[in-house]
């Protein structure tokens, strides 16, 4: 993913056939090595392509793949409750007050949104 995300850097920067050097140069720019094996394939299967046709073609497969939430399952329903019958309906247990979360220490004060 990182040599992609190079090559589309250098694509947007002008370069509309970076070389494998080309990309090589912007990872090491930002201390990330490149996999020569990986970067060789991408150049490979990138070689000769317009990338504005590859991203709307990739648009358009993306725009047919089923997105939507479907909610989820339903609650699951009180097992013990309904099988015990009158007696256990009248000796409900009370119930507990949630909890208050305490902060936790391991975002050290910050949020995602701060």
């Amino acid at each position: 993913m990182k040599h992609l995300a190079a090559y589309l850097l250098l694509g947007l920067g002008g370069n509309t056939s970076p070389s494998a050097e080309d990309v090589k140069g912007v990872l090491s720019s930002v201390g990330i090595d490149a996999d020569s094996d990986r970067l060789d394939k991408l150049i490979k299967e990138l070689e000769g392509k317009d990338l504005q046709e590859l991203i709307a073609e990739g648009s358009q497969k993306l725009a047919s793949v089923p997105s939507g939430g479907g909610g989820g399952g339903g609650g699951a329903a009180p097992a013990a409750g309904a099988a015990a019958g009158g007696a256990a309906a009248e000796e409900k247990a009370p119930e507990k007050e949630p909890e208050k979360e305490e902060e936790s220490d391991e975002d050290m004060g910050f949020g995602l949104f701060d």
